[in-house]
């Protein structure tokens, strides 16, 4: 149901701190840690001893400890020793792909020659001056493919997020749905209108008056396996939108990174990259907290969404022209899986 053969966002730095982390992705268990030098490392959750998980034991001098009864394993997933034992027959574990950049750990769940760090997304405002960035994570228990759904048709937002981003005008603009390459976009715009009270704040925060008539504008852009980032933002009516002045508008990058744990759950990591008043913190904060509530909401959603499905297995979804960015989204998924299984089979 999920791509191997690609790069999903496997945790943040901080989960890996002090710690071995052990988390299923795309359903195999893995154990992520720091190894020599702080390098990251990512083998399978399992001793080769007695099949306990890895990740309940401790890092020593770069290599994972297994918590039961000491046995040593090397970053490439061999046996490196075990007090009182021989283990130089132990069969090796598997190894994953692992790359730190852009505030995330990256991992390959894939054909370990096929993994090209090029592939990962070049996330520009990640260390730009400009730019603030603040985000979080939550499981949710639903197809990653719900999600990706609901991050390509933000029509729910006027019924979803009604005490934050969502207004009326929102199913009033019509949705424009196209591929750039091998990107799914969709987007909307919205001429004139007074701004919801997620984008008043910011306008004030900004020193906007947040009155004033506005042009926004969303732009969901879908890059597979499972990598969303939203173009969002408010612009004083008639300065030209998107393209306006920075000082006549506040924006910003919704960050979406959905990584499968198994057929009926994901990883979300969530986020705001923001292209006004980088530098304070105590907004980043605001933003990430209220960001986080309305994430919130979409959670409960797509986790009765999910029930429903398992309950009605038969029911077939319906398309509307809303639908079109995820249905498009979902064909590229396929594409994916279909390339992927000749090498699985």
């Amino acid at each position: 149901m999920f791509p191997k053969n690609a790069w999903y966002v496997a945790c943040t730095p901080d989960e890996i701190a002090d710690k071995p982390l052990g988390r299923t992705i795309c359903g195999q268990p893995v154990a992520l840690y720091r190894g020599a030098e702080g390098r990251v490392a990512a083998v399978e959750d399992f001793c080769p001893h007695r099949g306990a998980a890895l990740s309940l034991g401790s890092v020593v001098d770069g290599n994972l400890m297994c918590g039961y009864h000491g046995l040593v394993m090397g970053c490439d997933g061999k046996a490196v020793s075990m007090p009182k034992q021989r283990v130089g027959g132990f069969p090796c574990i598997r190894s994953y792909p692992v790359v730190e950049r852009h505030g995330f750990i990256w991992i390959w769940p894939g054909d370990f020659g096929q993994a090209d760090e090029a592939a990962i997304p070049d996330l520009f405002w990640a260390d730009h001056p400009e730019w603030a960035y603040g985000g979080g994570l939550y499981h949710i228990g639903c197809d990653y493919r719900l999600m990706i759904d609901n991050l390509m048709d933000l029509t729910h937002e006027a019924y979803v997020h009604t005490d934050s981003i969502g207004q009326g005008e929102i199913d009033e603009a019509p949705v424009k749905t196209r591929v750039e390459g091998d990107q799914v976009v969709t987007s909307r715009v919205m001429h004139g209108i007074i701004a919801p009270p997620f984008w008043q704040a910011a306008m004030r925060a900004h020193g906007l008056d947040d009155q004033a008539p506005v042009d926004r504008w969303q732009m969901s852009r879908f890059h597979a396996p499972g990598h969303v980032l939203i173009d969002v933002g408010v612009a004083l009516a008639g300065k030209g939108g998107y393209d306006a002045d920075p000082h006549d508008k506040v924006s910003a990058i919704v960050v979406d990174f959905m990584t499968p744990e198994t057929e009926s759950s994901h990883w979300y990591f969530w986020g705001m990259a923001r292209h006004f008043q980088p530098d304070d913190a105590a907004l980043t904060d605001a933003i990430r907290e209220g960001q986080g509530r309305i994430f919130s909401q979409d959670l409960a959603v797509l986790e009765a969404q999910q029930r429903n499905q398992s309950l009605f297995p038969d029911r077939r979804l319906l398309a509307l022209d809303i639908d079109a960015g995820g249905v498009r989204a979902r064909r590229v998924l396929d594409g994916l899986l279909q390339a992927e299984a000749p090498a699985a089979s």
